[in-house]
C-alpha cells in the first residue's frame, strides 16, 4: 500500500522540545508528523547526504551547526546507505532549489518523501552552545503536538540512549558479499553493525574484497570465510549492550588473524580486552577534528561521529580525557589528574599530551595495549593497538565521507597487517 506524503508549507509550525524544559519553533521543512530521539549537533559545512544516511545516526535527531544547508541537494551517488538513517534533522535555513549539477533532486524534497521529520528556522547555534553546556539529550520535533508542556512530558517518556542496542535495526540479516572489486588481493570479513559504503570503496581501493557479516555472528562463522583480515564497522548506539559483538571480536583476536576497528569498531575492541566505555557529555560529530598520532607525531584532521568512547583507566592507561561526563573507572591510575579545572578557558591539549608512551594491559590477558592516538580538542582515546597481536583500531573515521583524506593511512596499516598473516 503507497503512503501519502504531505509536503508541508513553508509556514507550517514545527517545534523542538527538550528532556530539560527547553523549546525552540520553527517551520518544518521535511515530512509532516514528530519523531523522538537523542539531540545531536554536526560543525560540518557540507556533507549533509552523508550524515543522513549514515547509519551511526540511527536514533538520533542531528543539528548542522551550518547555517545554510541543502544548496547542492542530493544525489544516489553520495549515500552511505540505501535510506535516511537520522531520527529527525534540525537546519536553520533549508535551501529548496538545488545549486548543482549532480542534484537529482532537493534537499526538502528528499526528506518529505524519506517521510523524515525535519525543522528549520531555529537559531541552531544557541541550540548547539545549549547542548555542550549541558550535554545530549532526548528530544522530539512535532508538527502535530504543539503543546510545549506536553511534548516535554512525551519526550521524557522516550528511551534513552544509554543501554540501546541499535545495532540490530542496521545489520544485515546474513553473510552476503558486499564488494568483488578489490581484484582478489585480500579477503575481509566485515563486522557490519551499520557500516557506510565508503569503507567498502576504500577496502576495495586497497585491494580487498569485503564480505559483510551480521554483529552476532559466531567466530566460526567468520573464520569459514577463510579471511586475510576482519573489519569491525563503524555503527549507531551504546557499545555495551552488544555483549555477542564483544565476544565475537575477542574470539577473533585469538584466532591470530588480523583485527581493525572504525569507531564503534574501536569501542568493541576496548570492551574485548576487558576495558569500559562511558557516554561522552555531547560527544564529536563534525569533520574537522584534529588529532595527534603519538607515533609520528603527525597530527591528522579528521571525520568524527561519536557519542561513546573508551575509558583508558579501565585498560589500566593513566590519561585523564577532559571531559566533564567522565569518570575514571580505575581512579587511582589517575589520581591528582582529576584535580585538573576543566572550566579554565586556556586550558589545552598541547600542555597537557603526554611525553611518554601510554600503555596498559588488557584484563582479560590480551597483553599490553598502547594508545596510538589522542585528541587534540579533549584528549578521547583515539585510537589502540595490541604489542601482541595483530590488532588495532580508530575511534575517528578514516574513509571519511565527508571529509579531509588525511587519514587514509589506517587502510595502509591494515594492508601490511594482512600481508603479515598471509607470509
Amino acid at each position: 500500500m503507497t503512503q501519502e506524503v504531505k509536503h508541508p508549507s513553508i509556514t507550517e509550525d514545527a517545534l523542538v522540545a527538550l528532556e530539560d524544559g527547553t523549546v525552540f519553533w520553527g517551520q518544518s521543512v521535511g515530512s509532516s508528523g514528530e519523531t523522538f530521539g537523542e539531540l545531536v549537533f554536526n560543525t560540518g559545512m557540507s556533507g549533509y547526504q552523508e550524515v543522513l544516511t549514515d547509519p551511526s545516526y540511527r536514533g538520533q535527531i542531528v543539528v548542522m551547526t551550518y547555517p545554510e544547508i541543502g544548496i547542492y541537494g542530493v544525489n544516489p551517488e553520495d549515500v552511505e546507505s540505501d535510506q535516511i538513517q537520522v531520527a529527525g534533522y534540525v537546519v536553520h535555513r533549508a535551501v529548496r532549489r538545488p545549486f548543482n549539477q549532480r542534484a537529482t533532486a532537493s534537499f526538502s524534497d528528499y526528506l518529505a518523501e524519506a517521510g523524515i521529520v525535519a525543522i528549520e528556522g531555529i537559531d541552531t547555534r544557541a541550540l548547539t552552545r545549549h547542548l555542550r553546556t549541558h550535554g545530549a539529550m532526548r528530544s522530539a520535533i512535532s508538527t502535530v503536538d504543539l503543546d510545549p508542556d506536553h511534548l516535554i512530558q512525551r519526550v521524557r517518556q522516550s528511551p534513552s540512549m544509554d543501554g540501546r542496542n541499535l545495532a540490530e535495526e542496521v545489520t544485515p540479516p546474513a553473510v552476503k558479499a558486499a564488494s568483488t572489486e578489490g581484484n582478489g588481493r585480500f579477503q575481509v570479513a566485515l563486522i557490519d553493525s551499520g557500516s557506510k559504503e565508503n569503507i567498502l570503496r576504500d577496502l576495495s581501493r586497497s585491494g580487498a574484497d569485503a564480505t559483510r557479516v551480521p554483529y552476532d555472528a559466531s567466530v566460526d562463522d567468520v573464520m569459514a570465510l577463510e579471511p586475510d583480515g576482519v573489519l569491525v564497522s563503524n555503527g549507531p548506539g551504546d557499545p555495551e549492550p552488544l555483549a555477542h559483538t564483544i565476544e565475537l571480536v575477542r574470539g577473533l583476536i585469538e584466532q591470530g588473524v588480523p583485527v581493525a576497528g572504525i569507531c564503534l569498531g574501536h569501542q568493541l575492541l576496548g570492551l574485548a580486552l576487558g576495558g569500559r566505555t562511558y557516554k561522552m557529555r555531547f560527544g564529536h560529530r563534525g569533520i574537522n577534528h584534529p588529532v595527534k598520532d603519538l607515533h609520528s607525531g603527525r597530527i591528522v584532521i579528521t571525520t568524527q561521529n561519536h557519542g561513546f568512547a573508551v575509558d583508558p583507566t579501565s585498560l589500566g592507561i593513566a590519561w585523564v580525557p577532559l571531559d566533564g561526563a567522565f569518570e575514571a573507572s580505575r581512579p587511582e591510575l589517575v589520581a591528582g589528574k582529576g584535580e585538573i579545572d576543566l572550566s579554565d578557558p586556556s586550558l589545552t591539549m598541547a600542555e597537557l599530551l603526554p611525553s611518554e608512551p601510554l600503555i596498559g594491559e588488557s584484563p582479560v590477558g590480551l597483553g599490553a595495549v598502547e594508545v596510538t592516538h589522542l585528541s587534540l580538542n579533549d584528549g578521547t582515546l583515539e585510537g589502540l593497538r595490541l604489542h601482541d597481536y595483530p590488532v588495532f583500531s580508530v575511534q575517528y573515521h578514516p574513509e571519511a565521507a565527508p571529509g579531509p583524506h588525511d587519514a587514509k593511512a589506517f587502510f595502509d596499516t591494515f594492508t601490511k597487517l594482512m600481508e603479515g598473516y598471509r607470509a
